[in-house]
């Protein structure tokens, strides 16, 4: 089977790829045994070196930018650095999330069992918008009630702290569904068994990133997954998710994006 990753965009400078759930973006002690990683992969596909500038946590799909040059990746890093980036998520999330969210919830960095100096770190300021675009109710008792509730939500982080999304979810009682690690394993379980989904069901569906060079705008967009796709049919939520993510629905889903789904993290816990 290919291992080929979908190619957003690719010029000089840079290249963006929608990086499958389930790979890591580059090697690292989360999971010491992985032998496969987007930056490796990439790097096979264009037969050339690639340079990180951000990254997506491991379950985690979508919108993954690589600098082909150190000098172009210390620019667009800084342009993270500078909150020059804009970034939308995708989540599926427990329960009936209101319209409008704005959280400004300051956090500590999560406790990470590979540090080598174990010592308590500094809260840092963490803002997030949340957007309720759609809501479902179906007829099964997973929790305490009778009918179960999740919500299709738009999430645009402000500051980029590790897992912020993911724990600032949780914060809200909205965790999203799939996340062995701060979610609600009844909810992650039942999407697992009974539909299908066995990833966290969060997706980067778009950045927005200064070209290095030219300094035009720059917005990539990558297409969730057959998964993902598949529960926002059955909930009759594809016509509610952003222009922008549903334009890209007319081709199929890349073959490459299912391929590490039955990958597990080691730093995280069974569903």
């Amino acid at each position: 089977m290919s291992t080929e990753l979908e190619i957003l965009y690719q010029d000089e400078t840079l290249v963006a790829i929608n990086k499958p759930s389930g790979l890591l973006v580059h090697r690292s002690e989360i999971d010491r045994h992985e032998t496969q990683f987007a930056l490796q992969l990439v790097r096979n596909q264009l037969g050339q070196r690639v340079y990180p500038v951000h990254r997506l946590d491991k379950p985690t799909s979508g919108v993954l930018v690589f600098a082909l040059s150190q000098e172009m990746a210390s620019q667009i890093t800084d342009f993270w650095r500078q909150r020059s980036v804009d970034k939308k998520y995708l989540a599926i999330v427990r329960g009936w999330m209101p319209e409008f969210t704005h959280l400004d919830y300051p956090m500590a960095p999560p406790v990470d069992k590979y540090a080598k100096h174990e010592r308590i770190r500094p809260v840092q300021e963490a803002i997030t918008d949340f957007r309720c675009l759609a809501q479902v109710e179906i007829p099964v008792e997973i929790d305490k009630y009778p009918q179960s509730r999740y919500s299709l939500v738009e999430c645009t982080p402000h500051t980029g702290r590790k897992h912020q999304l993911r724990r600032h979810l949780k914060h809200l009682a909205h965790p999203i569904i799939g996340d062995a690690r701060y979610g609600k394993g009844r909810h992650s379980r039942y999407f697992r068994d009974h539909l299908q989904a066995p990833r966290l069901l969060l997706h980067a569906s778009e950045l927005t990133v200064p070209h290095p060079i030219s300094g035009e705008t720059m917005t990539f967009t990558a297409p969730p997954d057959a998964i993902f796709r598949r529960l926002l049919d059955m909930f009759g939520w594809t016509d509610l998710v952003p222009d922008s993510v549903r334009d890209t629905f007319c081709e199929e889903p890349h073959p490459s994006l299912d391929l590490f789904l039955n990958r597990t993290n080691e730093d995280e816990e069974p569903l």
